[in-house]
C-alpha cells in the first residue's frame, strides 16, 4: 500500500519528518522504560539493603542487650564470689576484739581487718551500682530527710578511716542554725553513699594528718574540701567519668576503682540535684559541690543512731551455708550470744532439718548445692503444718530483685554479706521491716 496514498494531504517531505518524529518517540520511549526498569531495580535494591540495614541494627541491639546482661550476670556473681569470703573475715575478726587474750596490737590489727572488709564490701558495691546505674536498673525510695542526718551518718562510715590516717573533719555551717533543719526529697541509703563516697575520695587524696571540711548552706549546697593533692585542670574535666582516678606517687597506693565519683553524679543527677569539683591546682586541695533542691516537706522526726540493741532471749538456731569456715564463725558468734546453734552445709540438708520445726530462726544462704535456699524456703513454707520460724537470708547477691525473690520465697530480713555481726544480732531479734 503507497503510504502516501493512504495519509492525503502529505508530501514525500513532509512524511519523512512525520516517521522520523515517530522513530525519535519510539526511541525516548525505549530510552524512558531502559530508564524506569533501572529505576525499580534500583529502588528493589535499595529496599533490600534497606531491609538488611534494619536487621543488622536490630541484631546489634540484641547483641547489646546480650552483652549488657552478661555483664550484668558477671559482676553480680563477682560480687557474690567476693562477698562469701569476707564473712569469715568480719566475723572472726569480731571474735577476736571479744577475747580477752587479744590486747594492745591485736587489737589494732583486728581494727585493720574489719575496716578492710569494710572498704572491700564498699569496692564492690560501687562497682555493681556503676553497671546498674549506666543501664537504667536503679531506683530511688524517696522521703523527706535532714541534710545534717545524712552526713552524719556518712561521716560516722568514714570515722575509721580517717582516724587512721590521723585526719581532721570538720562542719562548718554557713546557714546558721537553719542548717540541722535542711530537708531534701531523697533516697536514704543512696544520699548517704553519695556524701560516703565523697569523704571517701578526699580522705583518699589528702595526706596522713589533713584536714577534711564539710560546709552546708542553704540552697541546698554541701561542699567537701580537703588540702591534699588537688588536681589539674585536664582531671577535673573528668573527674566524674567511670575509671578516671586522680594522679597517685607511687609511694601511696590507695586502691579504688575509679568509679565512686561516677556513682555520685549519676545519684546526685537522679535526686535531680548537681555536682562539681574544683581545685586551684595541684598541691592545693580540692572541693566538691553537691546542690539538691530543697524540699517542700517540713523536717521529719530526727532518728537516733548508735542506740544499743536489746539483749535477745536464746534461740534455737539453724545455719544453713555451705562455706565452712562461714558457719563455723557463724556458729562461734552465735553460741557467744547464748543461742543454741546446728549447722546444715547443703539445702536438702536444711529442709530436712528446718521441716523437723526445732527451730526458731533459720539464717540461709541463697546460694546453695542441690537446693537453693529460695526454693528451700519456699518448700518449708508450703509445707502443710509446719512452723514458722524467723528466716534471715544471709547472701551473696545484693541486688535489688534478689531481695524481692528472697521476700516473695519467705524471707523475713535479707542481709547481704558482709553483714556486721551486731546486725545479725540485731536481726535475730526480728524487729524492723524486711
Amino acid at each position: 500500500m503507497n503510504l502516501m496514498a493512504a495519509t492525503p494531504g502529505l508530501g514525500d517531505s513532509d512524511l519523512a519528518r512525520r516517521i522520523a518524529a515517530l522513530e525519535q518517540e519510539n526511541a525516548q520511549l525505549r530510552r524512558d522504560l531502559e530508564s524506569s526498569s533501572l529505576l525499580a531495580a534500583s529502588l528493589r535494591e535499595a529496599n533490600e539493603h534497606l531491609v538488611l540495614a534494619a536487621v543488622d541494627a536490630q541484631t546489634s541491639r540484641d547483641d547489646a542487650e546480650e552483652t549488657n546482661r552478661r555483664q550484668n550476670e558477671f559482676l553480680a556473681m563477682l560480687a557474690h564470689e567476693l562477698r562469701n569470703p569476707l564473712v569469715p573475715v568480719s566475723v572472726s575478726a569480731s571474735l577476736l576484739e571479744r577475747s580477752p587474750l587479744v590486747t594492745g596490737p591485736l587489737v589494732r590489727l583486728t581494727s585493720v581487718i574489719q575496716r578492710q572488709v569494710d572498704h572491700m564490701a564498699r569496692l564492690l558495691d560501687d562497682l555493681l551500682d556503676a553497671a546498674r546505674l549506666s543501664s537504667g536498673k536503679i531506683t530511688l525510695t524517696v522521703e523527706p530527710l535532714r541534710l545534717a542526718e545524712i552526713l552524719e551518718h556518712a561521716a560516722d562510715t568514714v570515722a575509721p578511716r580517717l582516724r587512721e590516717r590521723g585526719q581532721e573533719l570538720a562542719v562548718v555551717n554557713l546557714a546558721g542554725a537553719d542548717c540541722p533543719e535542711l530537708v531534701v526529697d531523697g533516697d536514704r541509703v543512696r544520699l548517704t553513699q553519695v556524701f560516703t563516697n565523697l569523704l571517701s575520695n578526699a580522705s583518699k587524696y589528702t595526706q596522713d594528718g589533713g584536714r577534711i571540711e564539710v560546709t552546708m548552706a542553704d540552697g541546698v549546697a554541701v561542699t567537701i574540701s580537703d588540702n591534699g593533692t588537688g588536681m589539674a585542670q585536664e582531671t577535673i574535666a573528668n573527674a566524674f567519668d567511670l575509671f578516671t582516678q586522680g594522679p597517685r606517687s607511687l609511694a601511696r597506693s590507695e586502691g579504688g576503682l575509679g568509679v565512686g565519683l561516677n556513682v555520685v553524679r549519676n545519684l546526685v543527677t537522679m535526686h535531680g540535684g548537681s555536682v562539681g569539683a574544683a581545685s586551684p591546682g595541684l598541691g592545693l586541695g580540692s572541693s566538691f559541690t553537691v546542690r539538691l533542691p530543697r524540699s517542700q516537706s517540713l523536717a521529719p522526726v530526727a532518728t537516733t543512731s548508735g542506740a544499743p540493741v536489746a539483749a535477745v532471749a536464746a534461740r534455737r538456731i539453724l545455719i544453713v551455708e555451705d562455706s565452712r569456715d562461714a558457719s563455723d564463725v557463724l556458729r562461734m558468734l552465735l553460741e557467744i550470744e547464748g543461742h543454741q546453734v546446728e549447722i546444715a552445709d547443703d539445702g536438702h540438708a536444711g529442709l530436712r532439718l528446718a521441716l523437723e520445726g526445732r527451730f526458731d530462726v533459720i539464717v540461709c544462704d541463697i546460694g546453695l548445692p542441690g537446693l537453693d535456699g529460695l526454693e528451700l524456703m519456699t518448700r518449708l513454707r508450703a509445707a502443710p503444718g509446719a512452723t514458722r520460724p524467723l528466716a534471715i537470708a544471709l547472701s551473696g547477691y545484693g541486688q535489688p530483685q534478689d531481695r524481692e525473690r528472697a521476700l516473695v520465697a519467705g524471707f523475713d530480713r535479707y542481709l547481704v554479706k558482709p553483714v556486721a555481726p551486731g546486725v545479725l544480732v540485731e536481726a535475730l531479734a526480728g524487729a524492723g521491716p524486711a
